[in-house]
């Protein structure tokens, strides 16, 4: 477990594990789900979202069902770290629809990106025709995944 921060409390936390659990429970069920009258539950929410600790509500939708089963891990090293070949490759791998995550690193990789798509073959023309044309990429390193074992979407509270 992690250290909870100091401004959350029982309830607070109760209110997150339920709204990370289902988002579109009523605020209604979420009161009764806590224990407080309707008003104060809005309250608290309203608190969480203001305070950052909820960015929003969303519909979890299913990558294998929509785009594919083919998800990738690529470790991406530029030829150099300045500051402007960082911010272009950023801006080119935004834009690429089968990125669904990308990170910066340290270590080996300045960054690795989680790609899904339907097949190999469409991962060969991401390769050849969006991840290759990136300004200063000096280096591609592909992982294929597998099996999901573990895909959390929020933390464990």
């Amino acid at each position: 477990m992690f250290a909870v921060p100091h401004d959350l409390d029982k309830i607070d936390l109760k209110i997150l594990r339920e709204l990370s659990a289902d988002g579109r429970l009523s605020w209604r069920d979420l009161a009764e789900r806590i224990g407080l009258s309707l008003t104060p539950t809005l309250r608290r929410v309203h608190r969480l979202e203001e305070q950052g600790y909820i960015r929003g509500y969303f519909a979890h939708l299913d990558e294998r069902k929509l785009i594919g089963g083919l998800t990738v891990f690529i470790s991406v090293t530029l030829e150099n770290q300045s500051e402007a070949a960082i911010q272009r490759f950023e801006k080119e791998i935004v834009v690429a629809p089968e990125v669904m995550s990308c990170f910066t690193m340290t270590g080996d990789a300045d960054f690795i990106l989680r790609v899904v798509v339907p097949d190999l073959d469409s991962y060969q023309s991401f390769l050849s025709k969006t991840l290759t044309r990136i300004p200063g990429v000096e280096h591609i390193r592909s992982s294929f995944a597998l099996k999901t074992i573990l895909n959390r979407t929020s933390p464990m509270l």
